[in-house]
Formats: structure tokens, C-alpha cells, sequence
């Protein structure tokens, strides 16, 4: 490694440029990060945080501008170039081969060889020594990582960063999936690293990671760098301001809502894993019903449950005047649709259009007879993507193609297209910037307040998130999950933050 000199920058990023066809990705972005330091990279989704992270790791090839890494030029003819000049990504979606073991991934395309074979004894002695850097020393290398909890994963693929001799270390959303316990345990690592003098570029749309955890900070807006600053003297509100480039007053919007009718109930209701453990909870039409607690406590196995995806061992649900479990074929009919916290692999099909997963659960009208007119399914998308709104090109672009915030904007629009009367929706905003939270609360709060004047009745949403704030600032109603076990819903005001962490730690 490069000796640290905390004068000299470890790496510059000058007037760098991107262009996709006719789209400009990056105009003129400027980066500073000194050695030792961590650097919060802020931005809205879409803003060009992944392009200019991709530029930096040698994924793109920046169309203009210069890249310096201990004075030095700078310019990867690829990944595992970047890699050996010790620039490292961490994505928030892992990289890992979870059917090989934790030493292959870690020494994945710089194996080392005794001859014709691989050397597995220098190999694991490269990836014992990893492991006791990033804290998992009670990890053998030969383990399979998909046998590894994914906080443990995480920490796989920074040792194999730390394996690399690495200068740089990027982390992109690294909290999305992890515990309170398990993001107190990344940022001490991160703090270690950085007093190693590794330069920590931190991506995240959490403002109390940010003021947290980093010195300085870099907010980009529409591919331009808009603001830089000492991160202890700015405020969360003007970091906002940057990012979004206007204020955002009320973060978390409450109009007048009436509890209506009781449109879900579950009673007693317990999974055929253990989770939910005979859970009860009532849902109204008019408001918005929280469900707090850790990763793991069995939340999602609960709206799962109700929403017909896992198996339920016993217990009652009632779904307006249906009674019993259905298939989630079956809940959309019954006016039911969920977000799945997994939008990748279970939330969306990224290989179609917007407007093939907007209306796939509702194709009535769409065409004649069992047919679906392209341009129908355009049509029928167009208020929505205006209304929420979904930065694209058009309804027909692949959703692929979108960032994480106007994906998760499409699986919420999805719901909306369906006219569903209950929306289940686990960690909504996961991996959304502030701006895109900011539009999805609103249209929370929209859809359980309704519109009598324009016949649209309020609708009933139970939503799960690990973000309190969030909690506590959109529902009406929060329950705490435990272990598996569901307790009683109160009214969001008797609860503060620090009763939600006591109940959800399971404490006395």
C-alpha cells in the first residue's frame, strides 16, 4: 500500500463525463477523498451516484474528465484492473457466488497456484487473515457463503477488499438489510479501516448514517456536482435541499384521516416455520397500520402469510367477507396487493417493461378478449408514471433500466393500477432516496385519507419498515413483532423511539 499522506488526496475525480446515446449521465463531476477519510456520497436515485461509482471501478469509461490515486493517473481498463490498483465496490445488491466457499470468493479471479493447481493453503491463509480483519474470525474459510447470514456476507466481500490491499473502498447503501446490532458493528469497521488510512466513499439515503459516520460529503443532483461540506456542519435539512434542489417541508405528510370498516383480520396466525407465532392484528379502511421490529423477527413472514405466498400451520384470516387462505392469485382479486421488500427477485420481472409489470396483475380492458394491446397498456401506465412520478423514457422501457427508486415506484404503481383496497408493503422506501421517499409518503398518506368528492374511498395499508422515523411518521396505528410474536397495535402517539427498540429488542 501507498503510504498515507492525509495531504495528499488518495483519489481525484475531475470533470468527469458519461453519456448513454442522447442521455448525459455525468457532466463535469468533481471528487475528493483523502486518505483515512470517509466520504458521504449523497444523492437522489437516478442522480449518477451508480454511473460515477461504475466510472471509478472501471465498469464505464468515463467519456471526458481524469481520475488520480496518489497523484497518480488513474484510468482501470475494467474491474479487476481497478481491483488490483486497490479501488474496491461494495454494492448494495452483493457480488458474491454464494454456492462457493468464503475463500473462493474472497481470492475469485487472483487465485493463487502451486503449479498447475491451487495452492488452498496459502489461499486459506490469505482468507483467514481477512477474516479477522473485518471481525468474522469465528468463520472458517471453507464455509459456503450462502450457509452465511447476509451481515456476515457483507463483511465477506469487504475482506476480500481488505485481501486486495485496498486504498479505496466503496459502499453503496451497505445498511439496506441489516440489524440496528449488525450497523454498529459495520460502522466500527468502517472506522478501523479508515484509521488504517483506507479512503471510505459512503453512499447512503439514511441522514443519521451520513452525519454519523462520515467527515465529509458530496451531493450530486442530475449528474452535477451541486454541494460539498464538512459533514458536522451541515444540517440533514440543507443536505436535502441539495440533493432534491428545492426544500422538502413536510417530510411526512398527515391529512385528517377516519378509521373506517375493518377490512383484514388476522387472528391467531402462525407460519409453518415458527413465523408468525399466532399473530392477531386488525387492519381499517382510513389508516395506515406500522409494524416495527428487527430484521429477522418475522415481520415479512407475516405478510407473507396473508398475502398466500408462505404456507400458514393454523390460524384465521379475513379478507373483507372472504374467510380463509388464498392463494396470492386470489388476494389480487379479493383487492389485495403487496410490495415485496425483495424487488429484485420477487418484486418485479426487470426484464419487461414498465408497462408489462404496471398492469400484470390487472390485463381487464387492456386488448380483445384475452389480448393485450401494447399501446393500451401505455396508455392505461401513463397517469400513473406522471402522478407518482417514474423518471423513464417512456412506459416501454425495461425496468432494468431504471434506478432502485423509480423501480420501487413501478411495483407501488402496480397496486394503484389494480384499484387495490388493502396495500401491503413491506420496506417500501429500501434503497430510495429522500426526494422518492418524500412523493411515496404522500401518496401514503393520499390513498388512506381517499377522495369522497372524487369517489375514491379510503384505502387501508400495513407497512412494514426497519426505518422508525418512518414509522412514526406515517402510521396511524404501530404493533411491535418480537421474535415472532405480534404485539397489541397502538395508537402511533403513546410510542416514542426508544419503547419501539425496547419491545422490539424483546426487554423487560
Amino acid at each position: 500500500m501507498v503510504a498515507d499522506d492525509k495531504s495528499t488526496p488518495r483519489l481525484v475525480m475531475r470533470g468527469v463525463e458519461k453519456r448513454f446515446g442522447a442521455t448525459r449521465a455525468l457532466s463535469g463531476v468533481e471528487l475528493t477523498v483523502f486518505p483515512g477519510e470517509v466520504l458521504s456520497l449523497v444523492g437522489e436515485n437516478g442522480a449518477g451516484k451508480s454511473t460515477l461509482m461504475k466510472v471509478l471501478s472501471g465498469a464505464h469509461a468515463p467519456d471526458a474528465g481524469e481520475m488520480e490515486l496518489d497523484g497518480e493517473r488513474y484510468q482501470p481498463k475494467g474491474p479487476l484492473d481497478a481491483r488490483a490498483q486497490g479501488v474496491a465496490m461494495i454494492y448494495q445488491e452483493l457480488s458474491l457466488a454464494p454456492h462457493l466457499s468464503v475463500t473462493e470468493n474472497i481470492l475469485l479471479g487472483v487465485e493463487k497456484q502451486k503449479g498447475l493447481l491451487l495452492d488452498w493453503k496459502a489461499m486459506d491463509a490469505v482468507a483467514r487473515s481477512a477474516l479477522d480483519e473485518v471481525g468474522l474470525d469465528h468463520v472458517q474459510p471453507r464455509t459456503l457463503v450462502q450457509e452465511l447470514p447476509i451481515a456476515h456476507q457483507q463483511l465477506v466481500e469487504i475482506a476480500r477488499a481488505v485481501a486486495m490491499d485496498c486504498r479505496v473502498l466503496v459502499l453503496d447503501e451497505p445498511t439496506s438489510s441489516l440489524s440496528q446490532k449488525d450497523i454498529e458493528k459495520l460502522f466500527a469497521l468502517v472506522r478501523r479501516l479508515s484509521g488504517q488510512g483506507i479512503a471510505v466513499v459512503y453512499i447512503s439515503h439514511f441522514m443519521e448514517e451520513i452525519k454519523a459516520i462520515s467527515d465529509r460529503l458530496t451531493v450530486i443532483r442530475d449528474g452535477e456536482t451541486v454541494g460539498h461540506g464538512v459533514t458536522s456542519e451541515v444540517t440533514p435539512d440543507e443536505i436535502i435541499a441539495m440533493m432534491v434542489g428545492r426544500e422538502v417541508d413536510d417530510l411526512y405528510p398527515r391529512s385528517e384521516r377516519h378509521r373506517g370498516d375493518c377490512v383484514l383480520e388476522v387472528t391467531n396466525l402462525s407460519g409453518v416455520h415458527g413465523v408468525p407465532s399466532g399473530a392477531s392484528l386488525k387492519l381499517h379502511r382510513g389508516e395506515v397500520l406500522g409494524i416495527s421490529g428487527l430484521v429477522g423477527a418475522g415481520r415479512t413472514e407475516l405478510m407473507r402469510c396473508v398475502f398466500g405466498m408462505d404456507a400458514v400451520k393454523h390460524g384465521e384470516l379475513k379478507v373483507g367477507h372472504f374467510s380463509g387462505h388464498a392463494s396470492p392469485r386470489m388476494r389480487w382479486k379479493q383487492k389485495v396487493g403487496m410490495v415485496s421488500e425483495n424487488r429484485k427477485e420477487e418484486g418485479l420481472a426487470l426484464g419487461l417493461s414498465i408497462a408489462q409489470n404496471m398492469t400484470l396483475p390487472h390485463l381487464q380492458g387492456l386488448g380483445p378478449g384475452r389480448l393485450v394491446r401494447p399501446s393500451r397498456q401505455a396508455a392505461a401506465c401513463a397517469p400513473w408514471i406522471k402522478k407518482i412520478p417514474i423518471k423513464c423514457a417512456s412506459a416501454d422501457q425495461a425496468v432494468n433500466g431504471l434506478s432502485g427508486g423509480n423501480q420501487q415506484k413501478v411495483a407501488i404503481a402496480r397496486l394503484l393500477h389494480a384499484d387495490v383496497d388493502i396495500l401491503l408493503l413491506d420496506e417500501p422506501t429500501r434503497g430510495v432516496d429522500v426526494g422518492s421517499k418524500a412523493q411515496i409518503y404522500r401518496l401514503i398518506d393520499e390513498l388512506a385519507k381517499g377522495d369522497p368528492e372524487k369517489g375514491r374511498a379510503p384505502k387501508a395499508v400495513l407497512m412494514i419498515s426497519s426505518y422508525i422515523p418512518e414509522l412514526m411518521g406515517t402510521s396511524d396505528r404501530i404493533a411491535v413483532m418480537c421474535r415472532g410474536l405480534l404485539g397489541e397495535a397502538r395508537e402511533t402517539h403513546e410510542w416514542d423511539e426508544h419503547q419501539l427498540m425496547v419491545e422490539a429488542t424483546g426487554q423487560d
